[in-house]
């Protein structure tokens, strides 16, 4: 089974919280309509329910009339299904964050992020990984690729901010360079370089990424890849630690103008 999307978690999250407030165990909540406690808690955890099954939880908590317009909207979107999925891609759980984000913002040390990417970039990332995709499976991650970059055009772009090392932008060539360029021209878009020069700082723990949502009451997310694969974090305590990291890097940076001054004189020595 798909593992939960964004949507689908905050909509459990909400009656969850709906359940709390009125001070009922899981175990009561689920006598009062029938269900047995896993279902409930499957459902809390981002099982998506039946339109049916929502109302009854809706009554149960006391919601009615149009204070249940919030949450009837909440499960009209969590029931849509990804876009992603004609590609043969199920479990993508950063997808489902980073479709409803209102703002991005990423450090990257290894690797040109992949909003900023051009096809030829993914071509050679992809083909370089160690698990061996067919042609089929390659032309698919690309296409994903090209088509969360679709983000940053139209009037509902992302606000993106991409801070980058010098070390990372080393292995690319002038095109990609050019190309990184060519998206920092958009007025929603901010790239930033981190030179080998300013020595030893935080961010070589690594590459993370922060989202920013638009519905009233969604946290910020921290969100981490690793060699096992990849995490994303609520907790606001270290979700705020990471956001102070950030605004260290882009003061560490090179200034968005001289960032772009940058990349050009290095794609042309390349």
């Amino acid at each position: 089974m798909a593992e939960p999307t964004f949507r689908q978690r905050r909509l459990g999250e909400a009656l969850q919280q709906l359940r709390e407030r009125n001070g009922m165990s899981q175990r009561e909540a689920a006598e009062r309509i029938d269900y047995n406690i896993q279902k409930l808690s499957r459902i809390e955890n981002g099982q998506l329910p039946d339109i049916h099954a929502l109302r009854a939880m809706l009554d149960m908590y006391g919601v009615i009339g149009d204070e249940e317009e919030p949450y009837l909207e909440m499960w009209n979107r969590a029931k849509e299904k990804g876009w992603w999925r004609p590609y043969g891609r199920d479990t993508l759980g950063y997808l489902s964050l980073e479709q409803d984000a209102s703002v991005i913002k990423t450090f990257q040390c290894l690797h040109i992020p992949g909003m900023v990417q051009s096809r030829s970039y993914m071509r050679a990332l992809f083909a370089s990984s160690r698990t061996q995709r067919s042609e089929k499976a390659i032309s698919n991650l690309i296409e994903i690729r090209v088509r969360r970059q679709e983000r940053l055009f139209g009037d509902n772009a992302v606000r993106y901010h991409a801070i980058i090392t010098e070390s990372a932008l080393r292995h690319a060539g002038g095109e990609q360079l050019l190309h990184i360029n060519k998206i920092g021209l958009l007025p929603n878009v901010t790239i930033q370089v981190v030179l080998d020069m300013a020595g030893l700082h935080d961010g070589l723990n690594g590459p993370f990424t922060l989202l920013e949502f638009p519905y009233t009451g969604d946290p910020q997310v921290l969100y981490v890849e690793h060699a096992g694969g990849s995490v994303h974090i609520e907790d606001p305590e270290r979700v705020q630690a990471s956001s102070l990291t950030f605004k260290h890097l882009s003061k560490l940076a090179l200034t968005p103008e001289e960032s772009v001054a940058w990349i050009e004189r290095s794609a042309a020595e390349r």
